[in-house]
């Protein structure tokens, strides 16, 4: 490790949190400032690894991390100037999860906390999403979250660090879900987000007509797994007419699934908003969208065109740190750190399931481990 260099010292405010993510299929670490800065970054993505099982394989996820996160970490030192003893605490993603690849990150990171004499600060996965806008734009509390990804759907009510009202959640699929299985349903590969988004903008949305579940319901709810099951028939459909799924069909398919969940989110999110209001009352509030999902650009639109039509600041992280990433969580635990009730966590354990608010029940059936999140 190099000797700390002065000038960089010098250009930021304390405290200087390093957060590990290892979460799911990205290592990633990087280190904050408390005057938002990110001093140093650092994303090793495994989409090749994963590519040809069409989805995140936890074994291989895991082996990935413990191959590279020691290098990551060297780079990423390096990069910034500093020693692990410049820092003022070491946050990790703590849950939720994959088990294998959180125990990687919580491991080595107590490792740098202990051998630098720092504290450790436990971080959910989820807070690191939801308060990355905090980070890039210096967002007040209370806002309205709506939080998309792979694994996530929900809207919350964010008053402050560990604070969180859930006024909505998946009873099934997540929405990034629904994206994955879709593309792998339709040979578009893996990630499937991306791919999804890329075909659908060569595909006219209207020419078929999808399931919008729960939209028009008195609450925030989503689900999605109906609406896969429809793009399944039909595609089947024209592979029955056609012989073979042309790359029009599925086109057309992708751009009529993507407005559709577009529909459900703008639904779902119309109802929250009123139930946001009753919450905290009136004021310049935003809609934040957060996760992987929040970098598609024809969600974001539409969820920007419901934020202006009532009156709420629409706020979205850069694209770069939209997906799972370090910063967030080292933002994440700087701002744990800096709060009242933080307690150094080197006795806390990963936690595969860790529901962002404290009330949080299954909405389906029930696990030995309580609420998945």
């Amino acid at each position: 490790m190099p000797a700390t260099n002065e000038s960089t010292k010098a250009a930021y405010t304390r405290p200087l949190v390093l957060g590990i993510e290892t979460s799911c299929d990205e290592t990633a670490a990087a280190i904050v400032s408390a005057d938002r800065q990110v001093i140093a970054h650092k994303v090793l993505s495994q989409i090749d690894d994963h590519a040809e099982f069409g989805g995140v394989v936890p074994e291989i996820a895991a082996r990935q991390h413990i191959s590279h996160l020691d290098h990551l970490l060297k780079d990423l030192m390096d990069e910034a100037g500093l020693t692990f003893r410049d820092l003022d605490a070491v946050a990790a993603t703590t849950g939720p999860g994959l088990v294998g690849g959180l125990m990687v990150g919580v491991m080595t990171a107590k490792a740098v906390a202990k051998a630098a004499g720092k504290p450790f600060v436990a971080v959910n996965h989820l807070e690191g999403h939801a308060l990355t806008v905090r980070l890039t734009n210096e967002v007040k509390f209370p806002y309205l979250l709506l939080l998309v990804s792979g694994g996530h759907c929900q809207i919350l009510s964010v008053a402050g660090p560990g604070d969180y009202t859930r006024l909505g959640t998946t009873i099934d699929d997540a929405a990034g879900e629904a994206f994955d299985k879709t593309a792998k349903l339709l040979g578009l590969g893996y990630p499937g987000g991306p791919a999804v988004e890329a075909a659908a903008r060569e595909g006219n949305p209207k020419r078929f007509r999808l399931p919008k579940p729960m939209v028009g319901k008195p609450h925030c709810n989503f689900s999605f797994s109906g609406l896969k099951t429809a793009v399944r028939r039909l595609a089947e459909e024209c592979v029955e007419r056609e012989g073979v799924l042309l790359k029009t069909d599925r086109a057309d398919i992708c751009a009529a699934f993507q407005m559709t969940i577009a529909d459900c989110l703008v639904d779902r999110l119309k109802r929250a908003i009123t139930l946001f209001r009753e919450q905290v009352g009136a004021g310049d509030h935003a809609l934040v969208v957060a996760g992987g999902v929040a970098a598609n650009a024809y969600l974001r639109g539409k969820l920007e065109t419901l934020a202006s039509a009532n009156a709420l600041t629409f706020v979205a992280p850069p694209l770069s740190l939209c997906t799972d990433n370090g910063a967030m969580i080292a933002w994440a635990g700087l701002e744990r750190f800096l709060s009242d009730d933080f307690g150094d966590d080197m006795d806390v354990s990963v936690r595969p399931r860790w529901p962002l608010d404290g009330d949080a029940k299954p909405m389906v059936g029930k696990g030995k481990k309580g609420a998945k999140a």
